[in-house]
């Protein structure tokens, strides 16, 4: 039996005991099934990131490892569900809508203190808006928390009480307040007044001096080892029975690099769990390290998020480059889609353990999923008949594609330095390319390596992550709207640079416009379909989503985003 098929089979097997292949309806008690083991205070959490923080500030960074620890040190008006999708009280104890439900009214908790003491008031509330809104700072999440790209109006109307007026109908309603943290007024309000916000916490603050309503507070950083936190003793989140969260007293991020020395160390029981999903090749050793009772190992189905590829499309960055006329070209981008054969990108990136991907949402979204998305054969012909309409054709007969001045077709593909599924990726489509005639280098970079030449348009192609923050395409306007934040292949466009990206900005602001969800789902169709026609990113394979965990970690509620494991951390617990 090949490795491949070792795989699926133990991967089928492992699904159907647990009841979890496919789409699960309600959550286990903790990841292993057995609602005995009752949370306890106390013991340390030992957990693993590819990559550094780029800061400790939500506002300046959009990385995982920032983003986590904002989730860690930060709490926010309500909370997404990130299993169920339901929207969850957070610092908003409840809330009231009115004006068809444009205006809404929060009812903050009460007797809430930050990590340091200070009260948290409807005054930090107004002040966390303001900083995602100050032009001068250029904040991260100025364009997640906007409805149609417009801002919120938020008041305060007494300590406890905050009224968020829409700009317009917004059919996402509150989930857009999710990615916002509530930061403490007293101590950042002179970084927003200098137009500095997104200057502040970064990596050489003093740990004492990072402040939030998180679980946890940061004690302690050594770049290029670790992340350590403390528990938060003033941190206002209660458990069911009224006990006191978070239950950890400790929780360490080690960064790890390279995902095979991750694997190696939570076999050995020396790393309870990874903030991201595991490889497909690491399945078959974790599934014997299950057996034997060390760790635990779920599958949850088909990830709503693709890896993909995007050139570099901003006007300009290749400027004095003699290829940019067909390594910007769509006719590039659709050859590569036919060239690639789906089914071996598959079976080699993820051992068989992946569904084909034709567009930007995958058959795991099943309410946002456009059924009508054209699925690219396998074609390499064809491939090479669309790159001769640019000008890419064999002058030499050497088998190898030249442009007009006799020049190789080639380009330089980026991805992500230990990570097997990246690297594998690349690996298939510079061989799959090569056949029919396109040199492609790969390059694989450190994660921040990778991001500053994606943020600063100094790339040809990134196969990397292009992944949507919430199911709902409504919450994520830095992906589609043109001027967003996250638009991978032309990030905060002052205007549309094409006329299919300006469609798609009019659609996505109608979109988020209706109250009618026949319409919203119209109107998205649509704009898959405009993608699917301009390729800005091409998507091979969506994978399963593998996690694992230590057997001594309890209470964890595992979700198909990331970190999978940890997007609850307050609750996580240990046997101790």
């Amino acid at each position: 039996m090949t490795r491949q098929t070792r795989l699926v089979t133990l991967s089928a097997t492992f699904s159907a005991a647990l009841g979890l292949a496919g789409c699960r309806s309600t959550p286990p008690s903790d990841s292993s099934g057995t609602a005995a083991q009752t949370p306890r205070r106390g013991g340390e959490l030992l957990v693993s990131v590819r990559s550094e923080p780029r800061s400790f500030n939500r506002h300046a960074a959009r990385d995982t490892t920032t983003s986590i620890v904002s989730t860690l040190t930060q709490a926010t008006l309500i909370r997404l569900n990130q299993f169920s999708q339901a929207v969850e009280p957070g610092l908003a104890e409840g809330w009231t809508t009115a004006d068809e439900g444009r205006r809404i009214t929060m009812a903050l908790r009460r007797d809430v203190v930050f990590s340091d003491g200070h009260p948290f008031t409807a005054d930090d509330v107004v002040f966390s808006f303001q900083a995602a809104y100050d032009e001068r700072s250029g904040s991260r999440l100025a364009d997640s928390v906007k409805a149609g790209g417009k801002k919120l109006l938020v008041a305060a109307t007494d300590p406890h009480t905050v009224v968020i007026t829409f700009p317009q109908a917004f059919a996402p309603g509150l989930r857009i307040l999710d990615p916002l943290p509530i930061l403490p007024r007293h101590k950042l309000e002179p970084a927003l007044k200098a137009g500095t916000i997104t200057k502040a916490w970064g990596l050489d603050t003093p740990p004492s001096e990072i402040v939030g309503l998180g679980p946890f507070v940061l004690s302690q950083y050594i770049p290029g080892q670790r992340v350590v936190f403390a528990r938060n003793p003033r941190y206002f989140g209660k458990a069911a029975d009224g006990t006191a969260l978070p239950y950890l007293d400790r929780l360490v991020l080690e960064i790890i690099p390279d995902q095979s020395a991750e694997l190696l160390r939570l076999e050995s029981g020396q790393l309870d769990m990874m903030t991201s999903e595991i490889s497909p090749d690491a399945y078959a050793p974790l599934k014997r390290a299950a057996d034997q009772g060390r760790v635990k190992l779920l599958d949850l189905g088909v990830s709503r998020n693709a890896d993909g590829l995007w050139f570099n499309l901003k006007p300009g960055a290749l400027a004095g480059d003699q290829r940019a006329a067909w390594l910007q070209s769509d006719e590039l981008r659709r050859a590569i889609s036919m060239a690639v054969d789906r089914k071996r990108f598959a079976d080699t990136v993820f051992l068989g353990a992946a569904v084909p991907a034709y567009g930007p949402e995958t058959p795991a979204n099943k309410q946002w999923y456009w059924a009508g998305v054209p699925q690219t054969p396998h074609d390499p012909a064809g491939a090479k008949r669309l790159l001769a309409s640019v000008g890419l054709t064999d002058r030499n007969g050497d088998g190898m594609l030249e442009d007009a001045r006799g020049q190789p077709a080639r380009f330089t593909l980026l991805t992500q330095k230990g990570r097997p599924n990246l690297e594998r990726a690349a690996a298939v489509i510079r061989d799959e390319l090569q056949k029919i005639g396109v040199l492609v280098d790969v390059v694989a970079l450190e994660p921040a390596a990778v991001i500053d030449r994606f943020l600063n348009a100094r790339y040809d192609a990134v196969y990397f992550n292009a992944e949507k923050s919430d199911m709902d395409p409504g919450t994520n306007p830095d992906f589609w709207f043109s001027s967003g934040s996250a638009h991978p292949w032309n990030l905060e466009q002052k205007t549309p640079a094409t006329e299919w990206e300006r469609r798609i900005d009019e659609l996505m602001a109608r979109q988020i416009a209706s109250t009618e969800q026949t319409e919203r789902k119209r109107l998205y169709d649509e704009v898959q379909k405009i993608f699917s026609e301009h390729m800005p990113i091409v998507y091979f394979a969506a994978p399963r989503i593998y996690v694992a965990h230590s057997a001594r970690v309890i209470n964890v509620t595992p979700a198909e985003s990331r970190p999978q494991l940890l997007w609850r951390p307050d609750i996580v617990a240990v046997i101790h």
